[in-house]
């Protein structure tokens, strides 16, 4: 997606050079697992681990990028710190209040501090209502009666997200897929919530207006201070909009760390793979030598992931150590955690393991502009990998000698049935 110029570091409403920001949000061992039943009794049959323990801050002011492939419990993870979804294990704490298992009524008074923006601007409004009933909904579940009546402030905050105020009386099935997205935006704005979180907020829009949708949103922050965590798969977004961002991949963050961190020194092997493919739109930068990362094989399923370290089935760097024990998310430099045995950029925290064989075929390493493009080569074999490579090589070399010793030695003439006799 072309963006327009990346904002400022750190972000609309987030004080830099601050000695300890404010903690809005906290999550800790958050887990989510949804189980499975089979047969008439609907016996239990294991379970969807979606979210599976993970830990992260969101300080007030700032924005929280979550990023990962389909099925690594983005979605779900927005859902619970939102109370969307009942936890199966973990906390969290909003302004230092545990809301982990308030029920329906606790929580209700704290809907007006937290909203959500859903993916989907087509299912997440109703059809059967006009905009203005959409929008003032907010106000009549809470009870609150804004200056100069329901209808005025609808009409404003539509005109705050740049539509029509006069479009107050029409349906959803009046307005593009954009203008549906600014809808839900006006809904979820419309009690000044101190936390948004926009679960893949553009994914379902065109191209061409992605863009405006994203600039609305770092506007608003700017105007009203608003803390977003903003779900998405589309890296160029994240980057645009988000001063930290956390990587997930199988129900865990692999990888938490600040924006120019992450995307000039990547730590997590997922992370460096997930950024390799990202295409450069700029033409005068297309016959630039880069390598894509293809990673082979499907992701592990949910309900049974892998032991250890979850990527280890498709990294090309898993040794045993990364089959047996799991990487606990640490910081390696300030400011920016990862959970991997042997990260990128980083000194390697198990020194001496072995590459195993598996991990030699995990990817293929694609060059992308010069010197040819779609030429395939190996993925680059570390020290140990190298050096059992080498043994290997004159193994075979040892081989084929002695195998050219034989042959000749069978066709020489003197052979004991060739050799004079005395």
């Amino acid at each position: 997606m072309d963006v327009p110029a990346q904002r400022p570091a750190g972000g609309g409403g987030t004080v830099k050079g601050a000695a300890s920001p404010e903690v809005l949000l906290k999550v800790t061992g958050l887990q989510k697992h949804f189980p499975l039943k089979k047969g008439l009794l609907q016996r239990s049959a294991g379970a969807v681990k979606a979210v599976d323990g993970i830990d992260f801050e969101v300080h007030s002011g700032e924005t929280l990028g979550v990023v990962g492939e389909s099925g690594c419990g983005k979605s779900t993870m927005g859902r619970l710190v939102t109370r969307l979804l009942e936890p199966t294990a973990g906390k969290i704490e909003f302004e230092g209040q545990d809301i982990t298992h308030l029920g329906v009524g606790a929580m209700r008074p704290m809907r007006r501090d937290m909203q959500m923006i859903f993916q989907d601007p087509f299912s997440s409004l109703n059809p059967r209502h006009t905009i203005g009933t959409i929008v003032s909904a907010p106000f009549k579940l809470q009870g609150v009666t804004p200056e100069g009546g329901v209808k005025k402030e609808v009409q404003r905050l539509l005109e705050v997200v740049g539509l029509n105020p006069e479009h107050y009386n029409r349906y959803p099935h009046e307005f593009s897929g954009g203008q549906r997205q600014r809808i839900g935006i006006a809904r979820a704005l419309a009690l000044n919530p101190k936390l948004v979180v926009a679960d893949e907020p553009v994914s379902a829009l065109d191209v061409s207006i992605q863009a405006q949708v994203v600039n609305l949103l770092d506007d608003l922050q700017t105007e009203l201070g608003l803390t977003y965590v903003i779900i998405a798969h589309d890296l160029s977004v994240v980057r645009h909009v988000s001063d930290r961002i956390a990587v997930m991949y199988l129900g865990k963050i692999v990888e938490l760390a600040d924006r120019e961190s992450l995307y000039k020194a990547p730590m997590h092997p997922y992370t460096k793979a997930l950024l390799s493919a990202v295409p450069i739109p700029d033409p005068r930068r297309r016959s630039a030598k880069s390598e894509r990362i293809l990673l082979k094989g499907d992701v592990p399923s949910p309900i049974s992931p892998p032991s250890g370290c979850r990527f280890h089935t498709r990294c090309w760097k898993a040794t045993q150590v990364c089959k047996t024990q799991e990487p606990p998310l640490v910081a390696l430099k300030t400011g920016h955690q990862v959970a991997c045995h042997h990260p990128e950029n980083a000194p390697d925290q198990v020194p001496g393991e072995m590459v195993t064989a598996a991990a030699r075929e995990a990817i293929e390493v694609v060059q992308v502009g010069k010197p040819e493009a779609g030429a395939v080569r190996e993925p680059e074999a570390d020290e140990n990998t190298a050096d059992e490579n080498t043994a290997e090589e004159n193994a075979a070399e040892e081989n084929a000698a002695d195998k050219n010793a034989a042959d000749n030695g069978a066709a020489s003439p003197e052979t004991p049935e060739d050799s004079p006799k005395e």
